[in-house]
């Protein structure tokens, strides 16, 4: 098997390594394709007026200066052509991808875009508190969660969104195949500061209010210390919406 992995916390994120380690234990044939800085928040974008510039580590790392899907295909379409991979891990991100983080994140659009390209594919966030990050609880569980969902099969046009608890391995109490959730309040502001000529400028910043996680949710699987597994589809169509609009469109 050939696995193609890749972030959106750049080519020097700790949670890369992780990563990668987490995938050799899966193959031997394993390939990085990250960004060159941190691409937290970019989405789904591809960098259409900027070219891309490659930087070349070793035979099996790679930067780009540009977005987490652009690495997804440079990885595919230049580097592994003659060889596309099996497989694509994004991340292992510094902190959760859960509910409405999904459609801002990086590490989840690179999962999008192995989909895209026909690859199952997989977006693997830890979670952390106060204590940091507990990058060893997913290397510890992702190998055979991964390894569960690849025997399965992913249907077309789907991808799998894992989110770690921020706990020790041991303090896991599970897995949970969750829904995405949703997050009762705004968590967006505009914090306005002023540099030292008295100019303003701003900072979206966000706040984290206590609220009470839907049942079966992505939120309320990590907040009980499990591993939250969520099917993401890429087929955004509301079906009910469809047949709410029929009539006035005839």
């Amino acid at each position: 098997m050939r696995i193609l992995i890749t972030n959106d916390d750049g080519i020097h994120a700790p949670g890369l390594k992780v990563l990668e380690r987490i995938a050799k234990a899966l193959a031997e044939d394993v390939m990085v394709v990250a960004p060159e800085s941190d691409q937290s928040g970019v989405a789904h974008s591809l960098s259409l007026s900027d070219p891309l510039r490659l930087r070349k580590i070793t035979d099996r790392h790679f930067a780009v200066k540009g977005t987490p899907t652009d690495c997804v295909i440079m990885g595919v379409r230049k580097l592994m052509i003659d060889a596309p991979p099996d497989l694509i891990l994004s991340g292992v991100n510094r902190g959760q991808n859960v509910a409405e983080d999904v459609t801002y994140s990086g590490t989840i659009a690179g999962a999008m875009e192995g989909t895209l390209l026909g690859i199952p594919s997989m977006a693997l966030s830890q979670c952390y508190s106060q204590a940091g990050a507990f990058f060893e609880c997913a290397e510890a569980h992702a190998p055979g969660l991964i390894r569960n969902v690849v025997a399965r099969g992913l249907p077309p046009g789907v991808l799998v969104n894992i989110n770690f608890p921020a706990c020790e391995p041991s303090a896991v109490q599970g897995v949970t195949l969750a829904r995405q959730g949703r997050r009762e309040q705004e968590l967006m502001k505009i914090e306005a500061r002023f540099d030292g000529r008295g100019n303003p400028y701003y900072w979206i910043a966000f706040e984290r209010p206590q609220f009470t996680a839907g049942e079966g949710t992505d939120l309320e699987a990590v907040a009980q210390n499990r591993i939250s597994v969520t099917p993401l589809r890429l087929d955004l169509t509301d079906e009910p919406a469809l047949a709410h609009f029929a009539g006035a469109f005839g």
